[in-house]
């Protein structure tokens, strides 16, 4: 027996209809800038992503250095270990999105296990791949103090296949809640020695990916998870109660994840609005300038504090590193870009300009609030509030 999915109430129902309408606002603004939403938004999200869920375990980067490691670039500031974390994650993720339109994926325990393989390989004395041996405790570092000790291992295997076998065949159920028990199952079966979170966040992305209405980059819930960690770790604690026990009540943990799903749609829809604004100014420069169509994402990066680097920028454009290099000479000369460093550690980042452009294309801070809440204020169920939508 695992964690059942809950029976939805009303109000849950309603809170997922406001969900579907943000992700159908995301998917407009998808098909009407793909280029912006396959590059920098695409980069941006799937680095904060990278980042949030793994600042949950302590494994911390900033944001330039998570964009560089979703570029296949190794940050000079972070520590190996922590690199390896990264990468090893980022390369998880990039599976996972691999699979949204493969006909013939079909998941089951094995799957989960070269996941696991795929994020903890740098380091074998975690046993990634395999499924844990001995009993596991989860510890408060702090206090010294036991918080959750999960199921004897000779159970795993079969709480495991359990797991699958709900999601295969829960297809009526929405993607969101199916992704939602998902997570929970795996943090409370915690089948491996190390690694468990961040598995249980990428299957929970992998079934959100799998059946999503929107492009697979744009349905995950780690970087909202990152920015609410200590209340994550509160919902967990509150529905686990210390000790694997199914039978416990998973409503409160699928309406935490129902909120996180729509605050963080808002957030893309505010960085979409900011990203749509500084696109427009760029082009204007671009055309006063007659800069090539080719050099306007460059500028956009830089505009957001992103590093500018001649091989990447050979490699996106699919130009020669002889254009590259004088692509970028140019937008130097034109006092767009600055050169940091020499030769091959050279990169450019956003000159006095493209630092202006950011900061007027940013709204501020727009609160969110709880959907709940407005669901219950809403005067009917056919007139929904959706902060950052319209």
């Amino acid at each position: 027996m695992i964690y059942a999915t809950p029976q939805l109430e009303e109000e849950d129902e309603a809170v997922l209809t406001l969900i579907h309408e943000q992700r159908e606002t995301l998917r407009y603004s998808v098909a009407q800038a793909p280029n912006r939403w396959s590059g920098f938004l695409r980069r941006n999200t799937f680095a904060r992503a990278l980042q949030g869920s793994n600042s949950i375990e302590g494994i911390n980067a900033s944001l330039s250095d998570a964009v560089a490691i979703v570029d296949d670039e190794k940050p000079d500031t972070i520590e190996e270990e922590t690199y390896q974390a990264l990468a090893g994650y980022r390369n998880a993720l990039t599976y996972i999105l691999q699979t949204h339109d493969d006909p013939t994926f079909e998941l089951n325990a094995q799957v989960v296990k070269s996941l696991h393989f795929i994020m903890l390989s740098y380091d074998l004395t975690k046993a990634p791949g395999q499924f844990r041996s001995g009993s596991i405790f989860i510890v408060n570092e702090p206090s010294g103090q036991t918080v959750y000790e999960g199921p004897d291992a000779f159970r795993v295997p079969e709480l495991v296949n359990e797991l699958i076998a709900s999601l295969v065949q829960g297809a009526d159920v929405d993607p969101m809640v199916r992704g939602a028990m998902a997570h929970l199952n795996l943090t409370m079966i915690h089948p491996f020695k190390d690694g468990n979170g961040r598995m249980a966040r990428a299957l929970q992305t992998l079934v959100m990916t799998r059946n999503g209405v929107l492009s697979p980059m744009f349905c995950g819930i780690e970087e909202w998870l990152g920015r609410n960690t200590e209340a994550y770790y509160q919902i967990l604690a509150e529905v686990g109660q210390g000790a694997w026990n199914p039978s416990h009540d998973a409503s409160p943990w699928v309406k935490f994840c129902l909120r996180a799903h729509y605050q963080q749609a808002a957030t893309l829809v505010q960085r979409d609005k900011a990203m749509t604004r500084a696109f427009d100014e760029i082009m204007k420069l671009s055309v006063v300038h007659k800069l090539h169509d080719r050099m306007e994402m460059s500028l956009v990066d830089a505009a957001f504090g992103f590093k500018i680097r001649a091989g990447r920028y050979q490699e996106e454009n699919q130009v020669s590193d002889v254009v590259a290099s004088r692509d970028l000479r140019r937008l130097c000369e034109l006092g767009l870009l600055e050169p940091v460093g020499e030769k091959r550690g050279r990169y450019y980042i956003g000159a006095k300009p493209l630092r202006e452009i950011y900061v007027r294309s940013r709204l501020g801070r727009v609160p969110v609030g709880d959907p709940y809440d407005i669901v219950r204020r809403a005067p009917s169920k056919n007139q929904p509030m959706l902060p950052g939508v319209g």
